[in-house]
C-alpha cells in the first residue's frame, strides 16, 4: 500500500497583481509558511511561469525547482485548463472563451485551436524537463450545448462530437506518452467529459490510451448528485491527481442542479472552502488509500462566501488531518502462527 503525497496547493485563484501573489518565489514562500509541501502552477500565469522557456530550457526548469525546494515546495503538476478548453469549443461559446487564448490569436477559431494544441504541446515539454508525471488540464467541449436532449438531438450528434474530440487529442496524447506524463482530465460541467460515462465514451475513441486519466475532483459531482465514492471504485486505475474541493446541494422548491440561472452564493449546488460543505473526505481519502492513490492531494480553493486566504490557511491542515499514513502490517499479524503447510493440509482435512 501507498501514502499519497501533500497538503499541496493549486495556485490558480490566489495568483494576483500584488505581493506576495505576483511571483513564483513570493507565493511560494506564502504557500509554505501555510504547510503546504507541494503547488500547483497555472502555466498560462506569466506572473508566476514562462511555458515556453519550460518547454526549451532545462536551466530554467532546474532554477524554477531549485527555488521552490528551497521554500520546501514540490511541483505536483501544470495545469492548462485554459488552453486545453481551447482544444476544442463549439461556436456558440467563441467570443466567451476568446480571453482565454493569447492576443494575436483571439477572433479567430481556427488559430485560436492551433493555439491552444502547441499550448499542449509545450506543456508536456516543459512536464519531461520538471521530472513531473502527470499533468491537468480540461479537455474542451464541442457537445456540451447539447447536454439536455431537447429538442430531440439528431441521431449520431453526440458520437460525431466525440469522434472529433477524440481526434484532435490523440496525437497531444501520444506526445505526453513521449515525455511521460499522464494527462488528466478534470471530469467537469461544461466539458464534453463530464461524469463517467461521458469519460467512458472518449476513453474508448482514444483507444484506451494509457495517458487518458483523471483529475479527481468530487465538488463536480456533488453538484451533478453523482456517487462520487463509487466513482473511485469504478476508475481508480485512471484516477492520477486529486482536486480536494468541498461543496453542497441544498435543493429547494425552486431550484435544483440547474441553478435557475442565479449567482453562485444562491444556487442549490456551490463550492465551498474544506470542511464547510458536504463532501465525505474521510471515505475520499479512504478510498484512494484502499486503492494505492500516491500522488498529491491539491487544494482547489472556490467558494462563495469565506475569503481565499482563510481559505488556503485551513486547508493545509485539513488535507494534513486526512492523508492516511498506510499500515505496513496486518493489524492482526500479532496472532498469526507462521506458515506451516502440512498444518494448513491438517486444518483442511487433507492429510
Amino acid at each position: 500500500m501507498k501514502t499519497m503525497k501533500g497538503p499541496a496547493l493549486f495556485l490558480a485563484q490566489f495568483a494576483g497583481d500584488d505581493a506576495p501573489f505576483n511571483s513564483l518565489d513570493a507565493i511560494g514562500a506564502w504557500a509554505a509558511s501555510l504547510g503546504y509541501s507541494g503547488v500547483q502552477i497555472p502555466s498560462w500565469d506569466a506572473r508566476l511561469f514562462d511555458l515556453g522557456l519550460a518547454a526549451s530550457s532545462q536551466t530554467y526548469c532546474d532554477e524554477i525547482k531549485g527555488m521552490l525546494a528551497g521554500h520546501g515546495l514540490e511541483i505536483t503538476d501544470l495545469s492548462t485548463h485554459l488552453q486545453g478548453q481551447l482544444v476544442a469549443v463549439h461556436p456558440a461559446f467563441d467570443e466567451a472563451f476568446d480571453g482565454f487564448a493569447a492576443p494575436e490569436v483571439r477572433g479567430n477559431p481556427k488559430a485560436r485551436q492551433q493555439w491552444a494544441v502547441q499550448q499542449m504541446h509545450l506543456a508536456a515539454a516543459a512536464s519531461r524537463n520538471l521530472g513531473l508525471h502527470s499533468h491537468v488540464s480540461f479537455p474542451g467541449a464541442l457537445a456540451w450545448p447539447y447536454v439536455y436532449p431537447w429538442p430531440q438531438r439528431p441521431a449520431g450528434l453526440v458520437e460525431a462530437a466525440f469522434d472529433e474530440l477524440a481526434a484532435r487529442w490523440r496525437p497531444i496524447l501520444d506526445a505526453y506518452d513521449e515525455a511521460g506524463v499522464d494527462v488528466c482530465f478534470e471530469i467537469h460541467p461544461g466539458e464534453d467529459l463530464h461524469d463517467g460515462a461521458s469519460f467512458e465514451m472518449f476513453l474508448e475513441r482514444v483507444g484506451n490510451h494509457p495517458r487518458c486519466c483523471i483529475n479527481y475532483d468530487p465538488s463536480h459531482f456533488v453538484l451533478q448528485q453523482l456517487d462520487y465514492l463509487a466513482f473511485i471504485d469504478i476508475y481508480h486505475e485512471r484516477i492520477k491527481a486529486f482536486h480536494v474541493k468541498d461543496a453542497e446541494f441544498n435543493p429547494t422548491g425552486r431550484q435544483g442542479v440547474y441553478g435557475g440561472y442565479q449567482s453562485w452564493v444562491d444556487r442549490a449546488g456551490r463550492f465551498r472552502s474544506l470542511g464547510d460543505g458536504q463532501v465525505d473526505f474521510a471515505g475520499i481519502f479512504s478510498k484512494l488509500a484502499q486503492y494505492d492513490y500516491d500522488s498529491w492531494a491539491v487544494l482547489e480553493w472556490e467558494c462563495c462566501l469565506k475569503h481565499p486566504e482563510d481559505g488556503a490557511a485551513e486547508g493545509a491542515p485539513f488535507i494534513q488531518d486526512h492523508i492516511i499514513r498506510v499500515t505496513e502490517h496486518a493489524f492482526d499479524d500479532f496472532a498469526g502462527a507462521g506458515t506451516d503447510e502440512a498444518a494448513n493440509r491438517r486444518m483442511l482435512g487433507l492429510s
